[in-house]
């Protein structure tokens, strides 16, 4: 009877494996298809908000059809995207063309610029005497937009055309039908699971639809709020021509999604573009470069600033909930792991797995130390 009981035992859990196998062969045959739903889903969550207000829109008895308010959503979304990349992304371009086409070579004949070379050459004398630091600032930036560069990323991005048009469609397709139903993708997800833990998979959906929902928008205003207010630093203060500031700013905006990392490249380069154009063009206010390299820093520093200890406090409270340690340290994991680009998705990813611990895993010591309290809501699910 034993061995009869343990045979079936062994038989269940090859069943269980071989499953395992299959679900996994499967996910990685079709990754691409698993890749434009989860970006379906993200772009569901960013509109999820202006789906809730254009559900409130009402005239007397006549209400906007759900069909309409999903379409004008994504209309929005796309809108926003291809203002972005249409008119912003351009006047970055144009200040990195203009500062590769200036030759600051010649400016060498500056006296501070004669003291940084020389400073450069005492601490480092590896550089040889003909060391010129303006030399390799405009050589590095030539470089990051060189001829052979530049084709070479074009050829790649021309190779994947087709796929991406297709993969473009593929996601706003999807996008509609899970803005105009917000339940598709929770019975899609249900699906795959047994009856009884069905319930509290809807409810962690729930969940996580609610915290990134709020995580991603507040991305997009943190994006936008860090650009808005280093655009009017550098217009208004550094006094540089309307479209250099809005194309560092909107630079410094982008990068500052990416977490630690991000702003720092922002403002390395912010300063970086700045100080060429003075030297090579005069940009900016009539000062010294270094004084106003400072002024440019100071701006950005500002943002931060303000960002650090306004913007990122209300995002991540309404959103992940987690200790600043905790995601401190899962930035620094994801970085190991992926890079920048690990460190991206790190919070959107340990959100979702936060909540799965929480919902099927919380009897785990490990997890309860690392959640000593759960939401009201659970407290209340497990009382009755």
């Amino acid at each position: 009877m034993e061995a009869n009981h343990n045979i079936n035992k062994l038989a269940g859990l090859t069943i269980k494996l071989a499953a395992g196998v299959a679900i996994v062969a499967f996910c990685w045959f079709f990754r691409t298809v698993l890749l434009y739903l989860v970006l379906a889903f993200v772009v569901s969550l960013i509109g999820m908000p202006i789906m809730r207000l254009l559900r409130r829109v009402r005239y007397k008895r006549l209400y906007i059809p759900e069909w309409v308010a999903a379409i004008l959503t994504i209309v929005i979304i796309i809108g926003f995207v291809m203002l972005t990349f249409t008119r912003i992304v351009p006047m970055f371009v144009d200040i990195v063309r203009d500062a590769t086409a200036l030759n600051i070579t010649n400016l060498s004949s500056s006296e501070l610029i004669d003291n940084l070379n020389q400073w450069m050459k005492d601490v480092f004398p590896s550089l040889g005497d003909n060391f010129d630091v303006t030399a390799v600032a405009s050589q590095k930036l030539k470089d990051l937009v060189s001829v052979s560069g530049v084709s070479g990323f074009v050829g790649s991005v021309a190779s994947a055309v087709s796929t991406a048009f297709v993969g473009f469609f593929a996601v706003i397709f999807i996008s509609f039908f899970f803005i105009k139903d917000d339940r598709l993708f929770d019975r899609i997800v249900c699906a795959l699971v047994s009856d009884k833990n069905e319930a509290s998979v809807v409810e962690m959906l729930e969940d996580v639809k609610r915290l990134l929902s709020r995580y991603f928008l507040g991305l997009v205003i943190e994006m936008v709020g860090i650009a808005l207010i280093d655009w009017l630093g550098l217009w208004l203060i550094a006094r540089l021509d309307f479209g250099y500031a809005v194309g560092i700013a909107f630079f410094a905006g982008v990068m500052n999604i990416i977490p630690y990392v991000g702003p720092l490249i922002g403002e390395v380069v912010g300063v970086l573009l700045g100080v060429i154009l003075k030297l090579g063009m005069g940009a900016g206010l009539d000062v010294n470069v270094w004084i106003f390299a400072l002024i440019i820093l100071a701006v950005m520093l500002f943002a931060q600033f303000i960002d650090n200890t306004l913007m990122q406090p209300l995002i991540y409270s309404t959103s992940i909930k987690a200790h600043p340690l905790e995601i401190f340290l899962v930035l620094l994991m994801a970085g190991h792991i992926g890079g920048m680009f690990g460190m991206l998705m790190a919070i959107p990813a340990y959100t979702v797995l936060r909540l799965v611990a929480v919902r099927f895993f919380y009897n785990f010591k490990p997890i309860q130390r690392l959640v000593p309290q759960r939401d009201e809501k659970d407290n209340t699910n497990n009382k009755t």
